[in-house]
């Protein structure tokens, strides 16, 4: 089988088209922060990947969700990462739905059937602030909760139809707790700003947005049982195992076109060839594996196989990125911006939360028999 024909069929066979239309256009066109790759991939069913099929949508696995994250990144680095990021909120959805009361089954049904995209509001992008930490402030009147504050940088900010984003609840007794708002793009006192201004992921949109006294009905606020130690309750536990394993799945989607490049270069020595492919594959493997295991049982070990499978990535990326580079040669960076451009995108996954610093301490006391905790 050639390199990333299953991925590719795969993608053809559940969002027919988009493939197609990708590949028709030059990389550094999807990669502008106005390209087509977001309409391409709503208009051909990609917001209801993870929706169940009862409800409209295309009831993806998670083994099928990395698979496809991997072959929309060989295309369009930018898409995969923006998409990610609804694919993560969809996933918590269809999660809270369970124990819900019927507003998620209709807002999901809803994204399958119109074709809705969310972005995420958590913390990513702050230095030293945890995934976990509020980028909003909430006051509560009534059954009305008001919502100020901005997420930067925040994917799919051009294009999203709803905001996720994480809260701190004032309690009646005292205290907070973390609850999760979602925001229409129309609210009164929702607004866009230019953030992004690096050209690598342009596409994403990863833009701020910001909530100026945004009134957010207490339907679409969702309660979690997060504590104060940072130990996750189940929906938050199966929201980060989807984001680890589709934003790893993005990045090394992104180094496979590179790797991809190479092998079509005649001149190079099978054993160069041989070198990247075999290590790309070979954390292909590992997060192929996790997702088989992790799509029945997302719990607390999931999460930590996960961050396992990230990091290593992470690290197999920056060795193969620069064997990539150097065997396609001075010419090849020269004439097409291409390899340069894919050499530096592919190396962003290090940028996403929990850095490997922060979570040095809790995977330590995981594997030690103790808790997992995310901060």
């Amino acid at each position: 089988m050639q390199y990333l024909q299953r991925e590719r069929e795969l993608l053809e066979e559940l969002l027919p088209g988009l493939d197609t239309a990708l590949a028709a256009v030059p990389l550094s066109e999807l990669e502008q922060p106005a390209g087509p790759g977001v309409a391409a991939f709503r208009a051909t069913g990609g917001s209801g990947l993870l929706v169940p099929v009862e409800h409209g949508g295309k009831g993806a696995d998670l083994l099928t969700a990395v698979r496809i994250q991997r072959a929309v990144a060989t295309r369009s680095p930018s898409l995969a990462v923006a998409t990610t990021m609804h694919h993560f909120s969809v996933a918590s959805l269809v999660e809270a739905a369970a124990a819900g009361d019927g507003m998620e089954w209709l807002l999901l049904t809803a994204i399958a059937n119109d074709g809705l995209l969310l972005a995420s509001g958590f913390a990513e992008g702050r230095t030293g602030q945890g995934i976990l930490s509020p980028t909003l402030t909430a006051r509560v009147e009534g059954d009305k909760i008001r919502l100020s504050g901005s997420k930067k940088p925040c994917s799919l900010s051009r294009s999203m139809d709803l905001l996720t984003a994480s809260v701190a609840l004032p309690e009646p007794a005292g205290g907070t707790r973390l609850a999760v708002a979602l925001v229409p793009k129309d609210a009164i006192g929702v607004s866009v700003r230019p953030f992004w201004h690096s050209p690598v992921l342009a596409g994403a949109e990863s833009d701020e947005v910001v909530l100026d006294d945004v009134e957010v009905p207490a339907d679409l606020v969702v309660r979690t049982d997060v504590t104060d130690d940072g130990r996750l309750d189940r929906l938050q536990t199966v929201g980060f195992v989807w984001f680890e394993s589709l934003m790893t799945a993005s990045y090394l989607g992104a180094a496979s076109a590179l790797v991809e490049r190479v092998l079509a270069a005649p001149k190079l020595p099978p054993a160069v060839k041989a070198d990247v492919t075999t290590e790309l594959h070979a954390c292909w493997l590992a997060l192929e594996g996790l997702a088989r295991t992790a799509g029945a049982d997302p719990g607390e070990h999931a999460l930590a196989d996960a961050l396992v499978c990230r990091y290593a990535a992470q690290d197999a990326i920056d060795r193969i990125a620069g064997r990539c580079l150097e065997a396609l040669g001075g010419m090849s960076f020269i004439s097409c911006g291409d390899a340069a451009y894919l050499n530096s995108a592919c190396r962003a996954l290090a940028f996403h939360p929990p850095s490997r610093a922060r979570m040095a301490a809790p995977l330590t006391d995981h594997f030690a028999g103790r808790p997992l905790r995310v901060g």
